[in-house]
């Protein structure tokens, strides 16, 4: 069996969500009475909501050692990845059946956990115990740790982000709270960009004292007003094939994603790809993204290198020009993105979501100030809002 639960103090809060809380002991005996119920399955679904029977259930798979495979619940279509067995109601608390428990190794796969699909369908991937723990040791040295952390997790369940908080509190033995972003109560809080941007107006938290921000780029100006509030930010670059983070800043850092996490490593291609390796990924990673490294060895990611805008035989990574529009006060999102063109091969073209009336040909304008020319959009479109996935990472795709 895993025996990161049974490790924990049995009387500590494992577990808090609005449907009630469970301590490390209860979580155990529950997943417990759960696991003789999936043992000899090799992957087991898990369709629940983000709350203590989603925790109850993906322990149950840890302890009976089958790979979990959360289910995002708005998908018409549900992705099982192979699984034998789907969760869909709570798990018994006393077992029916009684079968011999395997004994797995960190080798063994814990998780098949979807991509994005920022970039098109998303792709299960499967990560292991061996690659979570590795994750989760690396995380704690990269931010601190104390032994009374409460975690805060207002992301969903069915991607790596939000799954990852779960299984890192459980390592560390503290508290993972489930549920909406605006709790007082929490001394580490992972947040997608839209969700911090929401909490600006209001003061922080005297017991935050780090924000774990990642799942889509930042710009410039988020951070900027982040730290300028006083939120103690932390941006990350992570991967769902590398358990989340892969690097993380020093809070209040507007400039890059911060350093590898301890045994890491982050190289840059000669062509800009970031490639990732080490004990949190299976094998060398080809990101697909593009960045630099700092003297320091600190990444900024500069964006998807099939975003790339080629205009008139000049590359334009749309993530620059977006920072451009966003520090204008009256634009709350942008989104930018090559469309085909006759004279220019693909002409930049922005969607922005407006605070307040703006023409667009006074954006442009602003943008001009800031950018090289070739850069500018040649069309800034407003719309009311941009496709986003449940992470708020932007779906360019669908600009397009």
């Amino acid at each position: 069996m895993v025996p990161w639960l049974s490790r924990a103090a049995p009387d500590t809060l494992a577990v808090e969500a609005d449907d009630g809380a469970l301590t490390y002991g209860e979580l155990l005996a529950r997943a417990g009475a759960g696991a003789a119920e999936l043992r000899g399955a090799s992957r087991v679904a898990i369709a629940l909501p983000a709350g203590l029977e989603f925790a109850v259930a993906l322990h149950a798979c840890l302890l009976a050692g089958a790979a979990a495979v959360p289910v995002d619940l708005r998908e018409p279509v549900p992705r099982l990845a192979g699984a034998e067995i789907t969760i869909d109601a709570p798990l018994p608390r006393t077992p029916r059946t009684s079968r011999t428990p395997r004994t797995p190794d960190l080798s063994t796969p814990a998780l098949v956990v979807h991509t994005s699909g920022t970039t098109g369908t998303p792709r299960p991937v499967v990560l292991t115990l061996g690659q979570i723990l590795h994750n989760a040791l690396g995380c704690a040295v990269a931010l601190g740790h104390d032994r009374a952390e409460r975690w805060l997790c207002p992301l969903p369940l069915s991607h790596v982000g939000g799954l990852m908080v779960l299984l890192r509190s459980t390592i560390y033995g503290t508290t993972a709270v489930l549920g909406a972003a605006d709790r007082d109560d929490v001394t580490i809080a992972s947040l997608v960009p839209t969700q911090l941007g929401r909490l600006l107006d209001r003061e922080p938290p005297a017991s935050l004292r780090v924000v774990m921000l990642g799942g889509a780029p930042a710009d410039l100006t988020l951070l900027t007003r982040a730290r300028d509030a006083g939120w103690p930010v932390a941006p990350t670059y992570g991967l769902t094939q590398a358990c989340s983070a892969v690097t993380v800043a020093p809070v209040g850092d507007t400039e890059t994603s911060g350093q590898p996490l301890p045994g890491v490593s982050v190289t840059v291609q000669d062509d800009g790809e970031i490639v990732v390796d080490g004990p949190t990924v299976a094998e060398r990673l080809h990101t697909g993204d593009l960045g630099e490294l700092d003297a320091r060895g600190r990444l900024r990611v500069l964006g998807r290198k099939a975003d790339t805008i080629v205009s008139g035989g000049e590359n334009v990574m749309p993530s620059e020009v977006e920072a451009a529009l966003l520090a204008h006060p009256a634009v709350a999102e942008a989104g930018v993105f090559g469309r085909p063109d006759p004279q220019w091969g693909e002409a930049v073209t922005a969607h922005v979501v407006l605070r307040a009336p703006l023409e667009p040909g006074e954006l442009r304008e602003f943008a001009a100030a800031r950018l090289a020319r070739f850069k500018v959009p040649k069309t800034i479109e407003p719309v009311t809002s941009l496709p986003r996935n449940a992470g708020g990472k932007l779906l360019r795709r669908e600009l397009r």
